[in-house]
């Protein structure tokens, strides 16, 4: 099975978008992702693709009963597909996600039992079959290091990172390098990187100077597409799916950008030894199966 977290140390750097559309690339090949976002703020990925309908309503089972192990149904039900993507919705109960849980923590220290905030999120994947039942595993957590971060890191062990393409973001490309060891250090686990993403590159001089900075593989480049990803927000979709149905004309950079998501998908699932079924040709539009 092929697990990544989508994160950045920078906000504002398509985080969330390039997670929603790499998800779709993955299930427009024959791949069966499922998508965990962990973000509390209303911007989040539930809001993008349009399922964060019952984000406020405390009675409604969600995924952060089940990490501090109350849950009101099975795991299952908790998902919701969208664009042949399989999707957990993120709700307002994420906001208190680690007062929750180092109460769980505490219940467990008084009982004399071990307990490791960060391992919640994979006990619920594991004990919810999530391996056998799905080929790729995709986390979207905040860009604040938080409990929500760690327990992604820690269920998936693998960073994908969107990076700014600006001077203003060359700390982290700089950091890249030691970003997934201090994460390994602080969790006690292994954490690769198996690709960096330039996202908004508008091919500055700047700009090709910093690309070449980076050490980590970095399969595309994605160019400056505001555009394309505003009006995603605003009709709540993927990307293919908004230049499939809301775009009046065909715009060929706008197709080369959704060839660079699927190509992308392509790059994970080989680093992570998964041949996709039936990969579809660069310049179609069709919706997953």
């Amino acid at each position: 099975m092929l697990s990544y977290t989508v994160y950045s140390e920078a906000g504002g750097v398509g985080k969330t978008s390039l997670t929603a559309n790499l998800a779709v690339a993955h299930a427009r090949a024959g791949v069966k992702p499922l998508v965990v976002p962990l973000d509390p703020q209303d911007g989040d990925l539930s809001r993008l693709i349009d399922i964060d309908d019952n984000r406020a309503d405390s009675s409604a089972d969600n995924l952060v009963r089940h990490l501090v192990n109350s849950p009101r149904g099975p795991f299952g039900d908790l998902v919701r597909t969208v664009e042949g993507v399989d999707i957990v919705p993120e709700h307002n109960m994420l906001a208190d996600l680690s007062g929750h849980l180092s109460r769980e923590q505490d219940k467990a220290e008084d009982l004399g039992d071990a307990y490791n905030i960060y391992a919640q999120l994979q006990r619920v994947l594991r004990d919810a079959d999530v391996g056998e039942q799905y080929d790729v595993l995709i986390c979207d957590p905040p860009v604040t290091e938080s409990d929500h971060l760690y327990n992604s890191i820690y269920a998936t062990r693998n960073l994908v990172i969107p990076v700014e393409p600006s001077w203003k973001g060359q700390a982290s490309v700089e950091g890249l390098a030691d970003l997934a060891t201090n994460f390994a250090d602080q969790l006690s686990i292994d954490v690769g990187v198996p690709g960096t993403i330039p996202n908004g590159v508008k091919n500055t001089a700047d700009q090709r100077e910093m690309l070449k900075d980076i050490r980590c593989p970095t399969p595309e480049v994605i160019g400056d597409r505001t555009s394309l990803m505003e009006g995603c927000w605003k009709q709540q979709c993927s990307a293919f799916r908004y230049v499939r149905e809301f775009r009046s004309r065909r715009r060929d950079y706008e197709v080369e950008t959704l060839a660079q998501f699927d190509r992308i998908a392509r790059f994970l699932e080989t680093a992570g030894g998964i041949e996709a079924p039936s990969p579809p040709e660069p310049d179609t539009l069709e919706e997953p199966a």
